[in-house]
This record gives structure tokens, C-alpha cells and sequence, in this order.
């Protein structure tokens, strides 16, 4: 399971993050606070459902 759940975290916290500073950049937000706190929420926020979704796929296999 720690194999799968490190594999899907680094797909996951980076797409996590991406969607994040996109969306601050949309916002108007250009300053590096705001991309930073967005990169770091998406990343925070990438654990909890990399667990999910992690053992979501070792229930169904």
C-alpha cells in the first residue's frame, strides 16, 4: 500500500497544486504569497485524498 499511496501522491499533490496556483493566477492574484499559500494548500490537501483514493483501489483489487 506504501508503494501505490507514494506513487499516486506524486501525481496527485502536483495536479493538486497546479489547479490551485491556476486558480489564484485566474483570480488576479499575481504576487508570490498567493502562489505560494495556493501550492501549499494544494499539496496539504493532496495527503487526505491520496489516502482515500488509495484505499478505495486496495478494497476493489
Amino acid at each position: 500500500m506504501a508503494r501505490l499511496f507514494m506513487l499516486l501522491l506524486s501525481i496527485v499533490m502536483t495536479t493538486l497544486a497546479g489547479i490551485g496556483i491556476v486558480a489564484v493566477l485566474a483570480m488576479g492574484l499575481y504576487d508570490w504569497k498567493s502562489i505560494l499559500a495556493a501550492a501549499v494548500a494544494g499539496a496539504v490537501l493532496a495527503l487526505p485524498v491520496t489516502w482515500l483514493v488509495t484505499r478505495r483501489l486496495q478494497q476493489a483489487g
